[in-house]
């Protein structure tokens, strides 16, 4: 992480780097792909394949030039029929090897889908990926998933076939960062990485809250401990959350060597119990420190020597941040994680002390739309003509064979890194992710979250929240599901017209509609402790893997909608409608 401050512009000499840098990667990308079945056969592409292929020898800046006037914007909507090969019944190597990058992917990245919208499918293709082992020999846990959705079968010739993975991207990385192929699973499971808390068998378990108190189990088994990695912070929570609830019986397991019989992890049970040694004085230890959670730095007397715990804590997920930051007092570090997404990464985190602060990575080609232009490749802006400030939406061109991917990402220019001039960003929100309400009315992801944060000196501090369309009644309203911090203050009805009056102030449409009754005002129901939780549980054993499931910001699909009204615990009503 550095610490120097950002630049407001690039000088000469950094613009001309970061210039050369950018088309060299294009060029490698372009030379790589270029000869695979879609950039042959996708016909948005054919006048850059009839130019580029006159381009004999050429440079990077001469394809630089070529694809900037000749490759259009696409969407998921251009790869879906080629990357639906996978899915046919047999599917044959014929049909898929070389489809958006040379060869066969390692997995098939599975988007969350977790507003209801159809998931969609990514090929990933082999690298080396970045070690998220931290240097030297500290400790660290992991709290990431090796499980998979299924494996399909890519058939060869003479009978033979290759194994290609579908799952979620969390888990993807995971084994291609370490070349666990499924094959290979009934070896690899019986190992540990090295200086990694937990044995692999624990990526192993599908269970989501078993697989937390398992790596939680290996955790505090280690007292010296100096690294949390998650994808989420709201998983990292559901970690202590688990860990409180077990305390005992960790400890236990702790003293005796033993490991528990928790839900869905009778498979792996041989592969752990040789790796938990009995130890009576660590448990001593860690019940002398005892369950009191009401003073800051719990996780410090746990382990003396944590430094830094690595997660998702901006956007949406910042509500957790005082959580987190209570149970780890305020020596250890928080990193925020990446942006990133199933299509690819774009940034890393640069900062500790401003968490919503990225690096651009050097993974991939990325260029930037203007959100105040028309979504055309015309308008598209390089990495070395930003402007410190602006908004944009971020388009990928990657190596795993997307060409100016739309992205859907809203990140603002926060300036230029001193040492080698990459794009320093902030994220902001997801492209126009509205909830339509009727009426003329829709509001958008930052309006939502505005609109809650704005209720909680009334309400309480909010840990977690979704919003759907509430028509229990007529008009029809937006409605707040809402996990607090802790219980709700007293007489907190006064919440309901905090929320009304920002999203108002916010949302022109919003306000009109009010006024003339068109919409109903808003509603809040508090749920109970733990259901988010609960709910990435229930997600979990839906889609077989737990590694990039997170509460959406809209639900949509009724099934959701009625398993959270099961666990209302209070609607906020005005004293009028007692």
């Amino acid at each position: 992480m550095s610490s120097q401050t950002p630049l407001v512009a690039l000088s000469p000499e950094l613009q001309i780097l970061l210039k050369e840098h950018n088309k060299g990667l294009l060029n490698g990308i372009i030379n790589a792909n270029l000869q695979t079945r879609f950039a042959q056969e996708f016909d948005g592409l054919r006048e850059f394949r009839d130019a580029i292929g006159q381009l004999k020898g050429r440079s990077a800046h001469e394809a630089w030039e070529c694809y900037r006037d000749r490759v259009p914007l696409t969407n998921y909507g251009a790869y879906g029929p080629f990357i639906s090969r996978f899915l046919e019944e047999p599917c044959k190597e014929e049909d898929v090897k070389d489809l958006l990058s040379p060869g066969l992917p390692f997995y098939l990245a599975k988007s969350s889908g977790t507003s209801g919208k159809a998931a969609k499918l990514f090929p990933r293709y082999h690298r080396v990926a970045a070690s998220s082992q931290q240097p030297g020999t500290a400790k660290a846990c992991h709290i990431l998933s090796m499980t998979y959705i299924r494996v399909i079968d890519v058939l060869q010739n003479e009978g033979k076939s290759t194994k290609v993975l579908l799952s979620n991207a969390i888990s993807g990385i995971a084994r291609m960062e370490h070349g666990f192929g499924v094959d290979s699973d009934p070896e690899t499971v019986k190992l540990t990485l090295p200086n990694a808390t937990s044995p692999i068998a624990v990526g192993h378990i599908r269970n989501y809250r078993s697989a937390l108190l398992v790596h939680a189990l290996f955790a505090l088994a280690e007292e010296r401990l100096a690294f949390f990695h998650a994808t989420f912070s709201t998983n990292f929570l559901d970690f202590i959350r688990f860990m409180e609830e077990e305390w005992p019986t960790l400890l236990n397991s702790i003293e005796n060597g033993t490991i528990p019989a928790f839900e869905g992890m009778n498979h792996v049970r041989e592969y752990l119990e040789p790796k938990l040694l009995p130890n009576p004085s660590r448990a001593q230890k860690l019940r002398e420190i005892g369950e009191s959670r009401t003073d800051p730095g719990w996780f410090i007397r746990i382990w003396p020597e944590l430094k830094q715990v690595a997660c998702i804590v901006t956007g949406l997920f910042s509500g957790t941040l005082p959580k987190i930051r209570h149970y780890l007092g305020p020596d250890v570090l928080i990193n925020s994680g990446v942006i990133g997404a199933s299509e690819g990464q774009t940034a890393i985190s640069r900062g500790s002390t401003d968490l919503n602060l990225f690096k651009v990575t050097a993974q991939d080609f990325v260029e930037y739309l203007d959100v105040t232009k028309d979504p055309s490749a015309a308008n598209l802006v390089p990495a070395w003509e930003l402007e410190a400030g602006r908004r944009y939406e971020v388009i990928l061109t990657t190596r795993d064979g997307l060409w100016r991917y739309r992205l859907e990402d809203i990140i603002e220019v926060a300036g230029f890194d001193p040492d080698d001039g990459f794009p320093l960003l902030r994220y902001i929100e997801r492209l126009n992710p509205e909830l339509r309400l009727g009426a003329g009315v829709s509001i958008s992801e930052t309006q939502i979250i505005e609109g809650i944060l704005a209720g909680e000196k009334c309400l309480g501090k909010v840990k977690e929240f979704t919003v759907v369309i509430d028509e229990r009644t007529f008009p029809r309203r937006f409605g707040y599901f809402v996990e607090l911090q802790d219980a709700p203050k007293p007489n907190a009805y006064p919440a309901l017209h905090e929320v009304r009056d920002e999203l108002r102030r916010i949302n022109d449409n919003v306000d009109v509609c009010l006024r003339c009754k068109k919409i109903g005002e808003p509603t809040i129901r508090i749920l109970e402790p733990g259901t988010f939780s609960e709910y990435r549980q229930w997600r979990a054993g839906i889609a077989r893997a737990f590694g990039q499931i997170k509460v959406p910001v809209f639900v949509t699909d009724e099934a959701t909608k009625e398993w959270l009204e099961e666990r209302v615990m209070q609607e906020l009503l005005c004293p009028a409608e007692d």
